[in-house]
């Protein structure tokens, strides 16, 4: 038998008392702002079949003969603007998120489960993250991939790579994956408190605009379901809001290429309001758990750039949800709804409709 079977066996004892185990996946991130750090990492996420549908031969060509030569430097600058002294803010965030919610699940008394954090591309892989939870003695998982919105292009991939790892386990752990939470009423709790909040320290733009994550429009046609899932997020915030079609905009961000991304784009769109004369933007990207170098680079930074430059005053960014109260509230009550009949979560002391009920009865 291939030694790969025997992966992630080593040091584990069947003697310890099992445990359920939470795995928080995010995209990832380069080690450093830097071309050298930001060369295999981007060549490990473009190189994903799940992320670029082109033939593998014709992609592995454009891949290594022209982006990874040009793209690094130019990614590396990005990240550079954004990079803080804690390190990235996708990495860092993430972590914070999860030692989070690993504190408000101890507080609720369930256990024993342990809760982790993996990146999808770079490091902690999801397979180095899950053969740590083996050996701790995980038997129960609940993969909860931080994409509200199911894509191929993100939580398919999420799928394919616990897929890679578990084959390679001879004693795999019972596997509860979240597909999304793009419309689950806590999540939509939590993102309309968020920007409710964030109006009240700094007052109200004339519009609010949804930015989220792009992709082709041919994955769409193929079946992928994701942007009919963040019109449904637009849809269910913009009645929590109040507000109509034309106060509250969807817009797709982060195109690359020539062929045609989901529409209508967030560069033209912000350019489309500055020209029609709105002069105070607000932008939220749903679509992103932890704030990033898509939320604070490409929106807080260059997009509010062309806006300025087509004529507005200010484009203000609105933080993703991150570690606030209202994220570790509703995520809590999606991992306790997924896991409500194992047994180390029928001795939280608060039901999981509780702890969503708090998002709505906590005042500011």
């Amino acid at each position: 038998m291939p030694r790969s079977y025997y992966t992630g066996l080593a040091g584990q004892s069947h003697d310890l008392p099992a445990q359920a185990g939470v795995l928080l996946v995010n995209l990832g991130t380069p080690e450093a702002p830097t071309a050298q750090a930001v060369r295999p990492y981007l060549s490990e996420f473009l190189g994903d079949p799940r992320v670029i549908e082109y033939p593998r031969w014709l992609w592995w060509l454009i891949l290594h003969g022209v982006i990874l030569r040009i793209r690094p430097a130019r990614s590396a600058h990005a990240y550079a603007r954004i990079w803080t002294t804690e390190g990235s803010p996708l990495r860092v965030g993430s972590e914070k998120l999860a030692a989070a919610l690993q504190t408000q699940l101890q507080r609720l008394r369930a256990g024993p489960i342990r809760v982790a954090l993996a990146m999808r591309y770079g490091k902690p892989s999801v397979r180095a993250q899950i053969e740590q939870l083996q050996r701790e003695g995980v038997r129960r998982l609940l993969v909860l991939p931080l994409y509200p919105q199911y894509s191929a292009t993100s939580t398919g991939s999420v799928i394919d790579a616990l897929a890679d790892t578990l084959k390679h386990l001879r004693w795999p752990p019972e596997l509860r994956i979240v597909n999304d939470y793009h419309d689950d009423a806590g999540h939509i709790e939590a993102l309309a408190r968020s920007i409710e909040r964030w109006w009240s320290e700094h007052g109200r733009g004339e519009k609010l605009l949804l930015s989220f994550h792009g992709i082709p429009q041919r994955y769409v046609a193929a079946g992928d379901p994701y942007f009919r899932q963040c019109q449904e997020t637009a849809t269910l915030l913009r009645a929590r809001l109040g507000l109509d079609e034309s106060q509250l905009i969807v817009s797709f961000q982060s195109r690359v290429g020539r062929e045609p991304w989901l529409q209508p784009y967030t560069d033209t769109t912000v350019q489309r309001l500055a020209a029609e004369g709105v002069k105070r933007l607000d932008v939220a990207c749903p679509g992103f758990a932890i704030d990033c170098l898509e939320t604070l680079e490409e929106i807080a930074m260059q997009n509010r750039d062309f806006f300025i430059e087509a004529g507005g005053e200010a484009l203000r960014y609105i933080p993703a949800l991150n570690d606030s109260p209202e994220q570790i509230d509703s995520l809590t009550a999606l991992i306790l709804r997924h896991t409500q009949d194992w047994p180390e979560f029928a001795t939280a002391t608060t039901p999981q409709r509780d702890v969503a009920e708090n998002l709505r009865d906590r005042t500011d």
